[in-house]
């Protein structure tokens, strides 16, 4: 896809063949059913520890050593599992996607500059169908582009020793984080009472930085050592969104 988009806009659109073949009688409480969802996300990107992107307009300046010119993005991966969750009578558990994409240079304009997501084909198409309408208030920005990228197999897992998470056995995309060598114990370092994008709640940033994070498809593809990581578990649900 070219040109702007919000996430919501470009999912509505996906959405349309199907809001088309419904009975235009339908109730507001019908057409957009109640909704939650607790997840969890292996999250790492481009920016040094910790990403600067949750505090300011633009994210950190990254030096090339063939020009002396510093660039500013964010190219970040996140790798989602649900923990609990229903759209309507679809239930949401278990179910996995990734994001990847750049920040861009700058948001002050409110617009961001790439985005793409891959379901794990074990998705079924009402959930995927959900989780799109989900994303949208989660993420409410816009992006210059924005697409649903091929289903492809991906693994996650969660430990005290690290976390990795792996799409299509890594050949698509990989994220390998690890705890913080300057934590005071044993215990995870987590930064809290911090927003992330448009969660109501989550249970802090677990800190853990990448010993990489890559996504290896098309002509975004990027890779990075070193450099940002955490995870998160979000909560959010249809009232938060209504309320707002």
């Amino acid at each position: 896809m070219t040109g702007r988009f919000l996430i919501g806009g470009a999912i509505l659109a996906l959405l349309t063949t199907v809001a088309l073949s419904s009975d235009l009688n339908l109730t507001a409480a019908e057409v957009a059913p109640e909704w939650s969802l607790n997840m969890t996300a292996i999250e790492a990107c481009s920016c040094p520890m910790f990403c600067q992107c949750y505090f300011n307009t633009e994210p950190a300046a990254h030096h090339h050593h063939d020009h002396d010119d510093a660039e500013h993005y964010c190219r970040f991966n996140i790798a989602w599992q649900v923990n609990q969750g229903h759209h309507g009578g679809t239930d949401l558990a278990g179910a996995r996607f990734w994001m990847a994409g750049d920040l861009g240079s700058s948001w002050e304009d409110g617009i961001m500059d790439w985005s793409v997501i891959h379901f794990d084909p074990t998705v079924t198409a009402a959930q995927r169908e959900g989780l799109l309408e989900i994303v949208a208030p989660l993420f409410p920005v816009e992006w210059a582009s924005f697409e649903i990228g091929e289903e492809l197999p991906i693994e996650w897992r969660a430990e005290t020793d690290g976390a990795v998470a792996t799409l299509d056995g890594g050949e698509a995309a990989e994220v390998r984080l690890v705890p913080v060598a300057q934590a005071m114990s044993d215990a995870p370092a987590v930064l809290d009472n911090i927003q992330y994008w448009g969660a109501p709640r989550h249970d802090g940033f677990v800190m853990m930085p990448n010993e990489v994070e890559a996504y290896r498809l098309g002509p975004n593809a990027f890779e990075y050592h070193g450099t940002n990581g955490f995870m998160i578990t979000i909560d959010i649900n249809s009232n938060d969104v209504a309320e707002q």
